[in-house]
């Protein structure tokens, strides 16, 4: 419900900001309003996604450490004598992984490096596909799935309150990469005769799809061995309880290394989306070649990825407004200028963009017949523009 009262209006925003500009996440603006100061939410949206790629690539550092320690065996050495403690041993391995300073440093730097060699030749679909045949095999396996299914999936509508509701809309909202320039930016590449309505609800849909597929492995998995007890979310979800799941299957390294192989993939086709934004604003205002505009973007991670991984080492201690560089990244970037950028995009698009901006790109200059433009734009116009300030608003109550 939150991805087709908000997701999809907000997305059809920026596709049509995109097409109709055939530019970057500045030029678009500039192209439709020249001379106005609308161009400062492209500006919000580039920044949020450079920030974004700075403590992301740290993040994907530690899944492709997760994945060379899955493959050498050492995640799992001195799990037989652990015992029942098996939990405080992967806690204690995540520790060790992400809490130093040299090994984390140079997995980011190897994942920094893999995406220039990206960046400049292309994506391989190959381990994508080798996934998706490989990771249905361990829902087979598990002993219990039935009980994960309904744990997962069966409803209980006493827990709805306030706050899950912001959450489901913050996870509609960031799960389609709104906000951070990525959907202008790859729109601006759309051909005039590319149905964009059709389009968002594909994409909305195959991103609830692969969250329910992904779920149909993560709870089952987590219930089998009676680990529902564990809080179910970020790193503690990836790096400590899947591992402990993996562990008492037969074949914990084949198993372990093929997630983590899995997530590289995600992560890697993330870090390339989110940096080809400023890659195309350095290529559309500066008229730089890809070459040198791939440089530009990615050689100062270097330095940006590296404070953000060391504020889990001997940076800890720095603060910025009571967080981490890495926490402070974070939040900022995401509980601000997304919102904030999309909040533009939405007051934009919606009364101060030229004429029928909309209309014309969801009808393809009048080429096929759109009856949902009327709704679309009393979202934009409206409702998104508050449901998305209660996203910022709601965690400050």
């Amino acid at each position: 419900l939150c991805v087709l009262c908000l997701g999809i209006p907000v997305m059809l925003a920026e596709f049509s900001l995109g097409r109709g500009g055939r530019s970057d996440s500045i030029g678009v603006f500039r192209t439709l309003s020249p001379g106005k100061p609308w161009w400062l939410v492209g500006v919000g949206a580039i920044l949020a996604a450079y920030l974004i790629t700075a403590f992301y690539m740290v993040v994907a550092g530690w899944t492709l450490e997760y994945l060379y320690q899955s493959v050498s065996g050492g995640l799992y050495e001195g799990i037989d004598n652990a015992g029942g403690s098996l939990r405080e041993l992967f806690s204690t391995r995540m520790d060790d992984y992400i809490s130093t300073d040299i090994p984390p440093l140079i997995f980011t730097f190897l994942m920094i490096i893999l995406n220039i060699a990206i960046l400049l030749g292309g994506v391989q679909k190959g381990i994508e596909r080798l996934s998706n045949i490989m990771m249905p095999l361990l829902f087979v396996i598990l002993p219990d799935a039935g009980a994960g299914v309904r744990y997962f999936l069966e409803p209980d509508f006493s827990k709805i309150n306030a706050g899950v509701v912001v959450n489901a809309l913050g996870q509609a909202f960031f799960s389609l990469s709104l906000g951070m320039g990525i959907l202008i930016t790859y729109s601006s590449y759309y051909p005039a005769n590319t149905r964009l309505g059709s389009t968002s609800l594909t994409v909305s849909l195959l991103s609830i799809l692969v969250a329910i597929m992904m779920g149909l492995v993560i709870f089952p998995a987590v219930k089998s061995f009676g680990l529902d007890d564990e809080p179910l979310r970020g790193a503690t979800l990836v790096f400590v309880t899947l591992p402990e799941v993996f562990a008492q299957l037969p074949m914990p390294r084949l198993w372990s290394s093929l997630f983590f192989l899995l997530l590289l993939v995600a992560a890697l086709t993330s870090t390339v989306s989110i940096a080809e934004v400023s890659i195309a604003m350095l290529q559309d205002r500066f008229k730089m070649k890809r070459r040198w505009a791939t440089l530009t973007v990615l050689l100062p991670l270097f330095v940006f990825s590296t404070l953000c991984s060391l504020s889990f080492g001997s940076l800890s201690g720095f603060k910025i407004a009571g967080h981490t560089i890495f926490d402070f990244l974070d939040k900022f970037s995401t509980n601000w200028l997304l919102p904030l950028v999309s909040i533009g995009v939405c007051v934009y698009v919606g009364w101060f963009a030229p004429k029928n901006l909309l209309r014309d790109q969801l009808s393809n200059g009048g080429a096929i017949r759109s009856r949902t433009t009327g709704i679309v734009l009393f979202i934009i116009r409206y409702i998104a523009p508050l449901l998305i300030a209660a996203i910022v608003i709601f965690p400050l109550l």
